[in-house]
């Protein structure tokens, strides 16, 4: 159910806006122009790129439940909106802290690191030094041998270090003991092999994605508590080091951001980087989407940007084609860069 309270939490925010495939794409932070334009204009950051590994398969099953349930309804062409049962509910979930814009699924890459260094040290603790590695992939492992030889693991004081870093870390994370339970024993180490999701999902009652979103929520604030105290925590903080995505362009979009900063235009741009006009307006939305201070202004007025405010408000949608046609003399760039900034500046 806690899958489906995010979908429906996603859902509210696309209401009627978009197709139902909108959210399995934004699910799996799939790369494209619309997916991207979509968390921009629906403020929809903290759940992109959540679910990389996420099916088709589960994701239809799930909306076929929330519409059998007669939470949303969907036309022929895949649009769909929320029942009032379906606001009602959608209401009454409690939305999970994630993080999706900064990770992308980075969260994992920690664990690994994490877990493969838990099991070395634990079988070095106890004499064993060939044991089969949890982690299978070999640039994980080739910077795991890398961190243990620089913190001399072989004397037995990182292992100590680490698992005082790890209790007093957690405390500070502010979430149920049941979810910190669930991250901690994915951990696995000497004849003591992790929790499978199988067995933390027959344990908790729930359904192994709800686990999962539940794992990912608590790792994606377990590694902000550890960045913001990083001094208390230096082992974990190395161990974090560039899991979190503060710069979160694409690598396209972020050589055009850099041309944009020394003071390029549109046209310019598009003539260095031999890439059209409309590709350009969409690496500057997505600038927009992450800069805080983005010069729209050089784009549009302040009262054309009020304008378009109050329109998404009086129509009660933001949808381009609509908002384009109660301000027609603003052109679909101006009117994305608007929704992408919302109130800010």
């Amino acid at each position: 159910m806690i899958f489906q309270s995010v979908l429906l939490q996603i859902f509210q925010k696309l209401n009627n806006e978009r197709t139902i495939s909108s959210a399995y794409h934004l699910l799996r932070g799939k790369r494209s122009g619309q997916t991207i334009q979509d968390v921009g204009i629906f403020h929809l950051h903290n759940y992109f790129g959540i679910l990389p590994k996420l099916l088709r398969k589960k994701y239809d099953e799930d909306v076929n439940k929330i519409l059998e349930a007669g939470y949303i309804e969907m036309n022929e062409e895949g649009y769909f909106q929320l029942t009032n049962l379906g606001h009602e509910i959608e209401k009454q979930s409690i939305p999970l802290p994630f993080d999706g814009w900064h990770y992308r699924g980075n969260e994992h890459l920690f664990f690994a690191r994490l877990s493969l260094v838990v099991q070395s040290l634990s079988h070095n603790r106890s004499g064993v030094s060939k044991f089969i590695p949890l982690q299978k992939d070999e640039e994980i492992q080739r910077w795991v041998k890398r961190f243990l030889m620089a913190h001399h693991y072989q004397n037995g004081l990182l292992q100590e270090k680490l698992a005082r870093e790890i209790i007093n870390s957690l405390e500070t994370v502010d979430v149920e003991e049941r979810l910190k339970a669930i991250v901690i024993n994915r951990l696995g180490g000497y004849m003591t092999p992790g929790f499978t999701w199988q067995q933390i999902s027959y344990h908790e009652q729930l359904e192994e994605i709800d686990v999962q979103l539940l794992y990912i929520a608590t790792l994606q604030q377990w590694i902000q508590k550890i960045y913001s105290l990083y001094a208390h925590y230096p082992l974990l903080g190395e161990i974090a080091e560039n899991v979190r995505i503060d710069i979160p362009l694409t690598g396209s979009a972020l050589q055009t951001a850099q041309l944009f900063k020394q003071g390029l235009s549109i046209e310019e741009i598009s003539r260095v980087r031999q890439l059209k006009s409309s590709t350009i307006e969409d690496h500057l939305v997505e600038l927009a989407m992450n800069d805080p201070i983005f010069p729209i202004h050089q784009f549009i007025s302040d009262e054309d940007k009020k304008l378009v405010l109050t329109a998404v408000d009086d129509y009660d949608t933001r949808k381009l084609k609509v908002l384009h046609e109660v301000v027609p003399h603003l052109s679909y760039f101006q009117l994305r860069l608007v929704l992408a900034k919302g109130n800010d500046n």
